[in-house]
């Protein structure tokens, strides 16, 4: 099952078996996306919730207790709950689809999360809003895009960014706690903040991508030769401890992210 939305000269393919993930987004007949991979967390753009990017060891602490996560990428926890699980429909229109899922079994509060996908003649605009069900919890939020290096025409991408600061990352892959100013030079399995104006993405000779968001922090994962990822989150990795969201019922985490473009 797929839901296709259009507006202007673009078109995204929604999948919610597989994640609720973007697996598709064309502008002016070019993919933008990596459209399939080995595994759900290697394509597409997800997610990611209630936390984005590491838990170290995948564990945390709320209210004097140890919880623990599944660790599905080494040691650590990462990418959230709701990535590889099968989202519901709830609204769907020629240009907009609204989504949700519950936050599974993995995750040791009720709660669920919802993402409006929604397009505009020069932009794709999403949100997400976590929300408890009946306690409070500690939360984070984002999405995982994985943008195409090369498109069907111009120059591979150039990403741009312009942030004061980078979260120091330790030997084991996680945020110490401690910022680094100014970053250092990629490449980049980084999370920058105290960005300074809006990330842009450019393949000369085909289109620029500007990345709009409420996000504070934005990882970059520049390394894989194929595909960089420019993640806007609510909170470094491992935030449930580096800088905890507390959502409660009846006041959610929203992010909101705007993918705006301009055809070269």
């Amino acid at each position: 099952m797929t839901v296709v939305i259009s507006a202007g000269p673009a078109t995204v393919t929604i999948h919610p078996d597989r994640g609720g993930r973007i697996g598709s987004f064309v502008v002016d007949g070019l993919e933008l996306l990596v459209t399939a991979g080995d595994r759900p967390m290697d394509w597409g753009c997800y997610v990611m919730a209630p936390y984005a990017g590491r838990v170290r060891n995948g564990r945390f602490s709320f209210k004097g207790e140890e919880h623990q996560l599944p660790r599905n990428m080494g040691q650590h926890a990462i990418h959230g709950t709701v990535f590889d699980r099968a989202w519901t429909v709830d609204e769907a229109d020629d240009d907009r689809a609204v989504l949700s899922c519950d936050l599974g079994p993995d995750w040791p509060f009720a709660g669920r999360v919802v993402h409006d996908v929604a397009l505009v003649d020069d932009a794709l605009e999403l949100r997400i809003e976590v929300a408890a069900d009946d306690e409070p919890f500690p939360a984070a939020c984002g999405w995982h895009p994985w943008w195409r290096r090369r498109l069907a025409r111009g120059s591979a991408v150039r990403v741009d960014v312009d942030a004061e600061s980078m979260w120091v990352r330790g030997p084991d892959g996680v945020p110490t706690g401690d910022l680094v100013s100014p970053p250092p030079p990629g490449p980049w399995d980084d999370c920058l903040t105290d960005l300074k104006g809006a990330p842009v993405l450019r393949w000369d000779g085909a289109i620029e991508l500007t990345v709009d968001t409420t996000c504070d922090d934005l990882v970059v994962f520049d390394e894989p030769t194929h595909a960089v990822c420019v993640e806007p989150q609510t909170g470094p990795p491992d935030a449930l401890r580096l800088t905890p969201v507390l959502v409660e019922p009846g006041w959610p985490l929203i992010a909101e992210v705007a993918f705006r473009w301009q055809v070269l």
